[in-house]
């Protein structure tokens, strides 16, 4: 199911003997562009401390009741490591929180969560990797933070990012909802991150290799749009793309 991350801050995650926190925001990964915590705030339960909750413990995400099941309980949570206080999250935590949960390190592998393209929550279809000593460290990024970042074509700006729409699946980003601003006032546009060319942290600038002729020209969107296979398969013809769920498909089919 694919859902706007501004839906689902502020829904509360349900452990298996109570409620943690509400969703503040979402750290992802400026790879993949996959989110790899959730960040919860705690309240009273654990005097307002910040809880990092990876995907890996995530059950059912609920609308209907504005909530998502965590297969962990409050004690688990509480005990897990903790000695971060804000991004940038330290690789030396990361180390110590999978260690501690005992789930395969989504950065030992090739594909956004390590060996595949999905979460498996499966432990005996378990993999690992050693990471690639010559790959760059991904560094994660903050929902909130990227959240007005400007969209630069290749012949001119065309608005900047308002939301992102998630895969309660993978947990993969799979569009930047596009608010055009000035440049076409009243309407929205969705990117996906597979298209973006290069992104520009310090100048908060993300670039697509498309023209503004050509975004101006995909496929409406609108927040009453049904973001269905249909409409999915028209937007990615546009702009000449496979879809993501081709790519996949592919990365988890054995090899012969």
């Amino acid at each position: 199911m694919l859902s706007k991350a501004k839906t689902l801050t502020g829904y509360k995650l349900e452990s298996i003997d109570g409620e943690v926190g509400k969703i503040k925001e979402f750290y992802f990964d400026d790879q993949h562009w996959t989110v790899r915590y959730l960040v919860a705030e705690t309240g009273g339960w654990l005097l307002g401390r910040k809880v990092l909750v990876s995907p890996y413990a995530l059950g059912a995400l609920l609308p209907e009741k504005k909530h998502i099941e965590i297969n962990l309980t409050k004690k688990q949570i509480q005990d897990s490591p903790s000695d971060y206080s804000d991004l940038p999250v330290s690789r030396q935590f990361e180390d110590d929180y999978y260690g501690y949960y005992g789930w395969p390190m989504y950065w030992g592998g090739p594909y956004s969560w390590g060996a595949s393209p999905y979460i498996v929550r499966d432990s005996a279809n378990w993999r690992e990797y050693a990471p690639d000593e010559k790959s760059t460290d991904a560094h994660l990024r903050s929902t909130h933070d990227v959240s007005g970042y400007h969209i630069q074509a290749t012949d001119g700006e065309i608005g900047h990012i308002e939301d992102f729409i998630l895969d309660d699946e993978t947990w993969a980003i799979r569009y930047l909802i596009i608010n055009t601003g000035t440049w076409w006032p009243g309407r929205k546009l969705l990117i996906s991150p597979r298209w973006v060319t290069s992104v520009s942290w310090g100048e908060s600038k993300v670039y697509i290799n498309h023209s503004c002729e050509s975004i101006k020209l995909s496929p409406e969107y609108t927040e009453d749009s049904l973001i269905n296979r249909d409409y999915e398969m028209e937007l990615h013809r546009h702009y000449h793309r496979q879809g993501y769920w081709e790519q996949d498909r592919m990365a988890k089919e054995p090899s012969h």
